[in-house]
C-alpha cells in the first residue's frame, strides 16, 4: 500500500483506526475454542467487526509464533484475509545485521504481503 493510498482511506473513513491483532489464545472466547482454528477465527470476527472504520491492522507476531507450526498458520491464514485497501503491519520486532533482515524482509513481505514491519 502507498502513502497514497492509506492517506485516502484515513480520509474516506474519517479515521485512524489502527487494530492490534494480538490475539492471546488463553483470552478467546470458549465458543471459539471448538473450531478448527481459534486464532483465525478470532480474528475474523474483530477483522469483519472493524473494517468500516479500520485503515490498519497490526499483528504482533509473537502470540502466533509462540504456537509452533499452527500458530504459524494462524499468522498466515490471518495474513492473507486481511483487507488490501488496509495498511498491514507485521509487529515482529526484528533488528538484525545484513544477510538476516533480508531474510525477515522475505517472510514478511513477498510471503505474507505486509505492509510494514517492526523493528
Amino acid at each position: 500500500m502507498t502513502r497514497k493510498q492509506l492517506v485516502s482511506q484515513i480520509r474516506q473513513k474519517n479515521s485512524y483506526l489502527c487494530v492490534g491483532l494480538d490475539t492471546d489464545i488463553q483470552k478467546i472466547p470458549k465458543y471459539l475454542l471448538t473450531s478448527k482454528d481459534p486464532l483465525f477465527e478470532f480474528n475474523k470476527q474483530i477483522i469483519d467487526a472493524t473494517l468500516p472504520f479500520c485503515v490498519s491492522y497490526k499483528i504482533n507476531t509473537a502470540f502466533y509464533e509462540a504456537l509452533g507450526s499452527k500458530g504459524w498458520e494462524s499468522l498466515e491464514k490471518t495474513a492473507e484475509y486481511l483487507p488490501k485497501e488496509t495498511f498491514n503491519i507485521a509487529d515482529a520486532k526484528r533488528g538484525d545485521i545484513g544477510n538476516t533482515t533480508d531474510m525477515y524482509a522475505k517472510a514478511f513481505f513477498q510471503n505474507l504481503h505486509f505492509d510494514a514491519v517492526t523493528i
